[in-house]
């Protein structure tokens, strides 16, 4: 008995220690700034964002073309692209290139593919995805829209790192950024779809990260907590819940610390917290409702 507690003792210290290091590591991101221009421009001439309209990935469009790179903003929505992309150009002098799709749609890859020939292509920010309810509730009290769930979260992941990643290979070079979120690091009852999807998204980064980390690609989940965007219904910001702005220049300086990151220090910190959560607290419904019912309670009284 005292030797079986004394290795679960062991292995309990070992997984703290990780985890503290892996701390230590945005800590020291953080405090270490902003990485230069010349690692994202030595990636590739162009950056391509799906979701670019507006959110994060309005907000990664123009944050890598601060950082040196032209951009290809993907998306549904033809007008925002149109106004982010004049921004763009105006302020900091790169190319813009619009390719205008709807990712909840199975049939739109070859037009992207055939608006992407000819670009070198170092940086791919697989930002585009949609919640399968935007208020918490079971599953079977939600809308029947899996597939456009599906397409929207999964499908476009695997298509756009599908199409793009083969060029990165030749060039032994390149960036690739899944937006997944924390909801995705544990099951979270009353999201259960995009929790799922979300999860499939860090999963399929960590595996293509150990294919390809020895041909000099970096792919990268990122799993924030709280971001202010029209999905969240624009959430008050404060410690936890960021701006788009802030929250993507602080992930954009981490893409060198790993597989995985919350992309930014305070989030980092909440989940080291979260992981100290039995899960089962997690689970619970009542605790779940009630937390998640009053979140959305004052988001709509903004």
């Amino acid at each position: 008995m005292e030797q079986f507690l004394f290795v679960v003792g062991l292995i309990t210290c070992l997984y703290l220690t990780v985890k503290f290091f892996g701390f230590l590591m945005y800590l020291f991101q953080h405090l270490r700034g902003v990485l230069p221009q010349s690692f994202f421009q030595s990636l590739g001439e162009w950056a391509v964002v799906t979701g670019a309209g507006d959110g994060i990935g309005k907000a990664y469009s123009t944050e890598l073309a601060n950082r040196g790179m032209n951009i290809v903003m993907i998306s549904r929505t033809l007008e925002k692209m149109q106004a982010v992309a004049m921004d763009i150009e105006q302020s900091t002098g790169k190319n813009v290139k619009i390719i205008q799709a709807d990712f909840t749609k199975d049939n739109i890859y070859e037009h992207i593919e055939e608006g992407l020939k000819g670009l070198k292509i170092g940086i791919l920010i697989n930002n585009v995805g949609m919640l399968h309810n935007p208020d918490p509730c079971r599953f079977l009290s939600g809308p029947d829209n899996d597939k456009n769930v599906i397409n929207c979260n999964i499908t476009s992941t695997i298509k756009m790192t599908r199409i793009i990643l083969k060029q990165m290979e030749k060039r032994k070079s390149g960036l690739i950024l899944n937006i997944s979120s924390a909801v995705g690091r544990f099951p979270c009852p009353l999201y259960a779809v995009y929790s799922a999807s979300k999860a499939f998204v860090t999963t399929f980064s960590k595996a293509l990260q150990a294919e390809y980390k020895s041909k000099g690609i970096i792919i990268q989940a990122v799993t924030p907590y709280g971001v202010s965007t029209p999905m969240t219904r624009n959430a008050r910001t404060n410690a936890i819940t960021k701006r788009p702005v802030d929250f993507v220049r602080q992930s954009l300086n981490c893409v060198t610390i790993g597989d995985e990151t919350f992309g930014c220090f305070a989030h980092a910190v909440l989940g080291c917290i979260m992981d100290c959560i039995p899960l089962w607290v997690i689970h619970s419904t009542a605790v779940q409702e009630k937390f998640l019912h009053r979140f959305n309670r004052k988001k709509k009284k903004i």
